[in-house]
């Protein structure tokens, strides 16, 4: 791991003081929420795994994607580390927090933000498509979350949130693994708030919807989204795409998301725990509870 530290003046906001560890942090929705919560005060601790796996259709981060997080980090005078690792790997993660810990002084935040989508009928997919996207999706959060737990709970003091998906809220078809993954993240959380509840820990889940990142903007999904087409554009999805959603919009913007992070850290959610927040596009409408 290395340390990349801010030389801007001492940290303002209300986040003053607090360290947030991000996984799946160099870019889309990790990014948003570490430059902001950056800019709030908090110093920030990412982990990226910055290469591909041969199940996931589309690009994942890059060392280059890291380092640029890092950068934007930096500008707003804030203290940042950041590792390459697989949240898969329970002891690099314990690793990872333990020398955040060291380092920064604490891990005050956890956004469980890293994720995959592998597409795949339930007539073919194979043992590496389902455990691949499992483990990244669930185990990856379990992972993170017992890493950052028993200092939480010695400092009496934590803010917990896994990054699910409406789609831990409903179902398609050819995503079984991404479902199923999302829907074990809610359980998850549910199960450490109950856990933290006495520790001054909170832990809760955002269920987001369509949000404009490469999981959601690549050539393997568009196909699937307009299989009448040989080559869709993303103006060519964007009808489909919205019919996700209860409101007229193909998808969010991660800024969208980041904003429920912010708010489940705030002061002002402290009594807000084992709760999912939809940040979907009415989405959720259509859901029974």
């Amino acid at each position: 791991m290395s340390e990349h530290a801010g030389s801007g003046p001492e940290a303002e906001g209300q986040f003053a003081g607090r360290v947030a560890v991000i996984t799946g942090g160099a870019r889309g929705q990790g990014r948003s929420h570490a430059v902001e919560l950056a800019r709030q005060g908090a110093d920030i601790a990412l982990v990226d795994r910055c290469a591909d796996l041969a199940t996931v259709t589309y690009p994942l981060a890059t060392p280059a994607d890291l380092a640029e997080t890092v950068r934007l980090v930096e500008a707003e005078g804030r203290r940042c580390v950041a590792a390459t690792a697989d949240v898969r790997d329970l002891d690099a993660m314990i690793g990872f927090v333990d020398d955040v810990v060291a380092e920064l002084g604490s891990a005050d935040i956890l956004i469980a933000n890293a994720g995959v989508s592998t597409l795949g009928s339930i007539f073919d997919m194979d043992a590496e498509q389902w455990s691949e996207t499992v483990d990244v999706n669930l185990t990856g959060v379990f992972n993170a979350m017992r890493s950052v737990a028993p200092h939480m709970k010695r400092n009496r003091w934590g803010r917990i949130i896994g990054i699910s998906s409406m789609m831990g809220r409903s179902a398609n078809p050819l995503i079984p693994a991404y479902c199923a993954s999302k829907w074990g993240v809610i359980g998850l959380t549910k199960s450490v708030a109950h856990e933290m509840a006495h520790s001054g820990v909170t832990a809760n889940v955002i269920a987001p919807g369509n949000v404009s990142t490469d999981m959601l903007h690549n050539d393997m999904l568009y196909r699937l989204m307009r299989p009448d087409l040989e080559s869709p554009t993303k103006d060519d999805v964007a009808g489909v795409m919205a019919t996700l959603h209860v409101q007229p919009v193909p998808w969010l913007e991660a800024d969208e998301i980041t904003a429920a992070v912010v708010f489940l850290c705030s002061q002002g959610a402290r009594h807000i725990t084992g709760s999912v927040i939809d940040v979907d596009a009415g989405a959720s409408a259509r859901f029974t509870a």
